[in-house]
């Protein structure tokens, strides 16, 4: 059998040099600004009884990392973009108790041992990679450090005697520090790399964020454990791991309901939501109802054919955007097809069903997206049918999509880009609709 070549170091490394140049330079300056500070950071001394407290949060973290090493590959597996990877815990308590040569210590030896037990085994994340997010973590590290210092809280951890209004402000700003510069040196790279549609989009989901606040809050516990004796750290292990596998269960969970493409609810997903509304309208009372809209992206074919796939795929994702900003609050969209999406529309009535649909139409007539070439792709439509229970009698979820699916084809033959409904007549004194244009291959 043949075997795929592993990249050797060389190519991976040759990597950081095809980032585009503002990226690099960051990159590279975020190094040396974390390299500078790590040197600084030896002319504080280590007081006595520090080295007990490192080697034992040191310890604690490479145990949970060691633990939960598959959860985290499985993870890496199922996660395209940057997550939130569970270190804080140990960081933020090592940055909290320890002066801040070992805080740092502390932190580089994590991602160290965090990269030989899951990264080394990614070639996709090459070791640049590492090295930037050790960087980012230096400096978070030294900012919670910081404020630990500042206010006191350290000494008053090292000698035992933690509490009071002040060290709670420490500690809550300890952990707000940590968070904004990690936050703010994360955002500024995805946005010099992946180009993400909105700055909101750069900081993270609110999940991650409040997935972090927690981390930080426990770390913060650990430091209090500690401040008593540092042996009180290791019942924490257990918690970081079972914490672990249970972001892991929630994220293939989300994993198996998304369509990777657009982040809308996939097929399977959308159906089971469907067909759930449907049966829970039906044993309302007279007078509810529920809507299914079927639409098709007009043309997709000759935008993969003039443009290529990628900037299809880009497109599908600029459309999923559009339909979500037309629908209303508690209306699902989904994927169901290459370049079909279907909607869910709980508790609406005809008239607004189509008020709804016209506003998608509008929506998606101002995408517009970058074709990589220099040009722009414009001019998008899309053709939409809507079925609405109880106006279509039909009884089961497959026969309500088959009357959206009409309609949508209805609306195809009588010339793309409008909307039209399960039952609807088209009255003979109208006078045709126009023929949508194509999408302009370059504006």
């Amino acid at each position: 059998m043949g075997r795929t070549r592993p990249a050797s170091s060389g190519e991976r490394r040759w990597k950081l040099w095809s980032l585009p140049r503002r990226a690099l330079v960051y990159v590279l300056s975020v190094e040396l600004l974390a390299a500078v500070a790590v040197v600084a950071t030896t002319a504080w001394p280590v007081p006595d009884g520090s080295w007990t407290t490192f080697a034992v949060l040191a310890g604690c973290g490479a145990l949970h990392l060691h633990c939960s090493r598959w959860i985290e590959r499985v993870r890496r597996d199922h996660s395209h973009l940057p997550h939130v990877d569970l270190c804080s815990i140990w960081i933020v308590a090592g940055a909290l108790v320890l002066p801040p040569v070992l805080a740092v210590a502390h932190t580089a030896l994590i991602y160290l041992h965090r990269w030989w037990v899951v990264g080394r085994w990614d070639t996709s994340r090459p070791p640049h990679r590492c090295v930037f997010t050790t960087s980012m973590m230096v400096l978070a590290t030294l900012a919670a450090s910081a404020v630990a210092g500042l206010t006191g809280l350290r000494d008053r951890l090292r000698a035992g005697e933690p509490g009071g209004v002040l060290d709670l402000v420490g500690l809550v700003g300890a952990g707000t520090a940590q968070w904004l510069v990690n936050t703010a040196l994360v955002a500024a790279v995805i946005l010099l790399t992946v180009r993400p549609r909105s700055v909101k989009d750069s900081i993270g989901s609110a999940g991650d964020n409040l997935l972090e606040a927690g981390q930080l809050a426990l770390g913060g516990f650990v430091a209090l454990a500690v401040a008593w004796s540092p042996l009180f750290a290791l019942p924490m292990v257990v918690a970081a791991v079972a914490l672990h596998r249970t972001v892991l269960i929630h994220q293939l969970e989300l994993a198996a309901r998304t369509d990777t493409k657009t982040g809308l609810l996939n097929a399977e997903a959308w159906h089971l939501q469907a067909r759930l509304e449907l049966q829970r309208t039906r044993r309302q009372p007279p007078g509810a109802a529920v809507g299914v809209f079927m639409i098709d992206v007009d043309h997709f074919k000759d935008i993969n054919d003039t443009h290529g796939h990628q900037t299809g795929d880009v497109v599908l994702r600029r459309m999923a955007e559009a339909l979500e900003r037309a629908v209303r609050r508690g209306d699902s969209v989904g994927r169901v097809g290459g370049e079909e999406f279907a909607v869910l529309l709980p508790d609406v009535g005809p008239d607004e069903a189509r008020a709804v649909a016209e506003r998608m139409r509008a929506e998606v007539h101002r995408v517009l997206v970058d074709d990589g070439a220099g040009g722009t792709v414009g001019g998008l439509t899309v053709s939409i049918g809507v079925a609405v229970w109880p106006e279509v009698a039909e009884d089961t979820l497959e026969g309500l999509l088959a009357a959206a699916d009409s309609a949508l084809y209805e609306a195809k033959r009588l010339g793309r880009d409008q909307v039209r409904a399960a039952g609807e007549r088209r009255p003979p004194h109208r006078p045709p609709a126009a023929r949508a244009q194509r999408p302009v291959p370059g504006v």
